[in-house]
């Protein structure tokens, strides 16, 4: 037996079991056969989507970076001009323009055409071969005679540098194109370097080597880098399609469940007369019968059938009003008729009509009540039928020399509160959404030989929902379950601001004339004895 100052521990609702697992293990099944396909119909090794997109920004940089090679161009044809002989520099950069204008008239081109998998393979091999011609066309410039006695080592390395940068920034979303554009050039300045026979010329044939190795790498990590991206972008448009597609899906299933729960409640929200009709025939017949009306039964078993009868039919009767109670509630037909009513004096009077059901089995029920409470607002008739629940399911699952204790007060807020509290068997922490669900039951009713309908916390919780309050549950196997709802501060009536009090109507001036004044001096003035 537990002590009523004690507060059992507040049960959390648990969170609903989750599929995360197996649904990633789907999608990530799924996205590997997707990448699987998409590596066979693609040339590198990446979904196709991911080629034409990388294409796309390739062609893109090559457009915004035009200025600065005809720049660089420009540079080198005016030094190579100077130093060797004009015409062949001239011509150079007469070559290193035209290819750059097919470059350019090319990237347009791809990127104004519609996306398609045969296109993007042939565009791929396009631009792979116009670097190389881009790349053959500074080679012949480096390994041009004259260039040796004209420019410094010194020079050549730099320019060297300058070119496979510029050509690796501007092919990094397409490696091979970077790669056959400055392979030639350091392939060149390295067997220019070697020839010469120097030690130093061998160093710098080297270090031409290792720049270009460098320069591969860096673009294969830009390149990485943006396939990364790419992909990010892809999975994260992808989950937002899954999310609209389930949310689509689930809303609809909502909208169709919410659907089909209004023609529930209000079918048989509709069927109260029909239903009710009948039973109270079979009510009031097997009363009589019960009662002997109309003469004893010839046999004495009759009347304990008809006894059986009616309390068969008041049963059904609860369970119908609760079924239509729930039904006008959740088809948002059921009405407040709200009132000033005294909270104490509900519970003290639910209190009396099942007292001798709790004598009965041995229950006590002990009242710790508030004095000075004054009245809420609200409606005296949800407000007994919440009592009537939670006291009914408290005495149905407590066990006989049980208590029970009914308290009524202050909540911290400025409301008022009522608390159903039990020493019974409790409800199981995973059991506690099912008894608040409608017509839901724990372990324990259903091993107890009281069932019920699974109506009673349901319907008190809208009720107490409909008058904006809250509903509590707090249960603990084996100690005992309470329940505490609490009405807000606006419904108490101490809190409830004073109604405006109407003004009375203005009554129209009169205006009284000289003529009106004549005919009351001249009206005569009647005795008493005339009967006025």
């Amino acid at each position: 037996m537990s002590n009523p100052a004690e507060k059992p521990e507040v049960v959390q609702l648990p969170a609903e079991p989750a599929a995360a697992a197996p649904v990633s293990n789907r999608r990530a099944a799924a996205q590997r056969v997707r990448e699987a396909r998409d590596r066979l119909t693609s040339t590198s090794g990446t979904r196709p989507a991911f080629d034409r997109e990388l294409l796309r920004q390739y062609a893109q940089t090559r457009i915004s970076a035009s200025y600065v090679v005809m720049l660089l161009v420009v540079a080198t044809g005016l030094l190579f001009g100077f130093r060797m002989e004009p015409i062949s520099a001239a011509a150079w950069t007469c070559g290193m323009f035209c290819i750059q204008a097919v470059i350019l008239r090319n990237c347009h081109r791809f990127l104004g055409e519609p996306a398609s998998l045969t296109a993007t393979r042939k565009w791929r091999t396009r631009f792979v071969l116009l670097d190389l011609l881009y790349g053959l066309c500074w080679t012949a410039l480096l390994l041009h005679p004259a260039i040796p006695d004209a420019i410094s080592n010194t020079v050549m390395m730099f320019l060297m540098l300058l070119v496979i940068a510029v050509s690796s920034m501007l092919a990094a979303s397409l490696p091979i194109a970077a790669l056959v554009a400055t392979a030639p050039v350091t392939a060149a300045i390295a067997v220019n370097f070697m020839l010469s026979g120097t030690l130093d010329n061998y160093a710098l044939a080297l270090l031409a080597l290792a720049a270009e190795g460098y320069f591969a790498l860096l673009a294969h990590r830009l390149h990485s880098t943006t396939l990364a991206t790419l992909e990010a972008r892809a999975e994260k448009d992808a989950l937002i399609g899954e999310l609209e597609q389930a949310k689509a899906i689930s809303d609809e299933a909502r909208h169709r469940a919410e659907s089909a729960n209004v023609a529930k409640s209000r079918f048989l929200a509709q069927m109260s007369h029909e239903l009710r009709t009948p039973l109270n025939a079979i009510l009031g017949f097997s009363e009589v019968m019960k009662s002997e009306i109309f003469g004893p039964h010839a046999v004495p078993v009759y009347k304990e059938y008809s006894a059986d009868i009616h309390n068969s039919g008041v049963h059904l009767l609860n369970l119908i009003n609760e079924i239509l109670d729930l039904s006008r509630i959740e088809a948002g037909r059921y009405e407040l008729n709200e009132e000033a009513v005294s909270l104490v004096h509900v519970v003290a009077d639910c209190h009396h009509l099942l007292k001798l059901r709790a004598s009965s089995r041995g229950i006590a029920i002990h009242e710790v009540f508030e004095q000075g409470m004054p009245r809420i607002w609200g409606d005296e008739r949800a407000t007994r039928q919440i009592v009537l629940n939670l006291l009914s399911n408290s005495i149905k699952f407590t066990p006989q020399g049980g208590e029970i204790w009914l308290k009524a007060g202050w909540t911290a807020s400025g409301g008022q509160y009522l608390s159903v509290k039990d020493t019974g068997s409790g409800i199981a922490e995973d059991e506690i959404p099912i008894v608040l669900a409608s017509f839901g039951q724990g372990s324990n009713s259903i091993k107890s030989a009281e069932q019920g309908a699974g109506l009673g916390l349901p319907i008190a919780k809208s009720l107490i929902d409909m008058h904006g309050g809250t509903f509590t549950l707090k249960s603990k196997l084996r100690i005992g379950t309470e329940v505490i709802v609490t009405f807000p501060p606006e419904r108490v009536m101490s809190a409830l601001a004073p109604m405006a009090e109407e003004a009375p109507p203005l009554q129209p001036e009169t205006t009284v004339t000289a003529d009106d004044k004549r005919r009351i001096r001249n009206k005569p003035i009647m005795s008493a004895g005339t009967g006025l």
